[in-house]
């Protein structure tokens, strides 16, 4: 649901109050053991593939993979482009060449899309390479990096449905943190002869801003409750707003679009039916008033955000 600029009244936030808050809180301590392993590998591999959320393809991704791995060929795979707004993927395309990466490519691993075109890119990349230790290899082995929850073992179970016609090697969750180590390898395609290693995801030590830790946790990269449910529900609804994105106000049946985070999660929570009693003692006796569940509320909208639900967003 789009509504007319020039119609709107509401004075939209022109920037978002972060209030101060820490990102190095978000961010588990153990993820240097992951980069750790596959640094390990380094030798093995003769290719890496760098999967990341289509819908942020600027922030959130890990300096320490270019700096630790960068000596090997790398395919920025940018995965859920189905949820995405890629009306300026020209204008996307372009920053990144400027960044220094030239192999990029836009799937749906849900439905397979574009993902037949990773072994010609990664088999070109390689073949006009260097292989070092691995000159006298036939078989093509390559490291799949990334950080939590953007796709790595949805792309390799992907791909065995495309090439081998098999199903699932990869576990695969909405929450981040499914893999939990540098797997063994796992076969993708038998001509040619591909395997992939499937690696745990590893966010950057130190997230640039606070801002770029929220599209993180939007796109589900870091756990919500690390983060609070509400913060990034109302980090949802400024974005949504901001995009023009106004699909929400006909789905939870406001009457306008809304820059106010309690009086939409109120609604959201009316119409779901998410509410609960709480006990208040008054001068004749207790009494049980029904009051909104906002934190089901905020779950709920982000929930539906994730699912493409909400309109296509690009945060960055």
């Amino acid at each position: 649901m789009r509504l007319a600029a020039g119609a709107l009244r509401a004075a939209w936030r022109q920037r978002f109050d972060f209030g101060g808050r820490d990102v190095a809180s978000w961010f588990p301590g153990h993820m240097a053991k992951g980069l750790r392993q596959m640094k390990s590998m380094l030798r093995k591999v003769d290719c890496l593939i760098e999967v990341h959320d289509a819908r942020i393809p600027f922030s959130g991704r890990n300096p320490a993979f270019h700096e630790a791995l960068g000596i090997r060929p790398h395919l920025l795979v940018l995965n859920k482009m189905d949820l995405a707004n890629l009306t300026h993927k020209a204008r996307i395309l372009e920053r990144l060449e400027q960044e220094g990466l030239k192999n990029v490519l836009f799937t749906n691993c849900v439905k397979d899309e574009n993902v037949k075109e990773v072994i010609p890119l990664i088999t070109d990349l390689v073949r006009s390479s260097q292989r070092y230790q691995r000159a006298e290899n036939v078989e093509y082995c390559t490291l799949v990096i990334g950080v939590p929850n953007v796709g790595k073992s949805s792309l390799i179970n992907s791909m065995r449905r495309l090439h081998l016609k098999k199903g699932k090697a990869s576990r695969v969750g909405a929450e981040p943190g499914i893999t939990k180590a540098v797997l063994t390898r796992i076969q993708v395609s038998e001509r040619p002869l591909v395997y992939l290693l499937d690696t745990p995801g590893v966010l950057a030590p130190r997230i640039e801003s606070v801002e770029a830790g929220l599209k993180l946790a939007l796109c589900g990269a870091i756990r919500d409750h690390l983060v609070g449910e509400s913060v990034m529900a109302d980090y949802l609804l400024y974005t949504l707003n901001k995009q023009q994105q106004f699909s929400y106000v006909e789905r939870y049946g406001l009457g306008e679009p809304s820059d106010d985070l309690e009086s939409v999660l109120k609604r959201v929570a009316v119409k779901l039916g998410k509410t609960h009693k709480v006990k208040v003692l008054t001068g004749t006796g207790d009494v049980n008033v029904i009051t909104p569940d906002y934190s089901a509320a905020a779950y709920e909208l982000l929930r539906t955000f994730r699912k493409g639900e909400l309109g296509l967003v690009l945060l960055d």
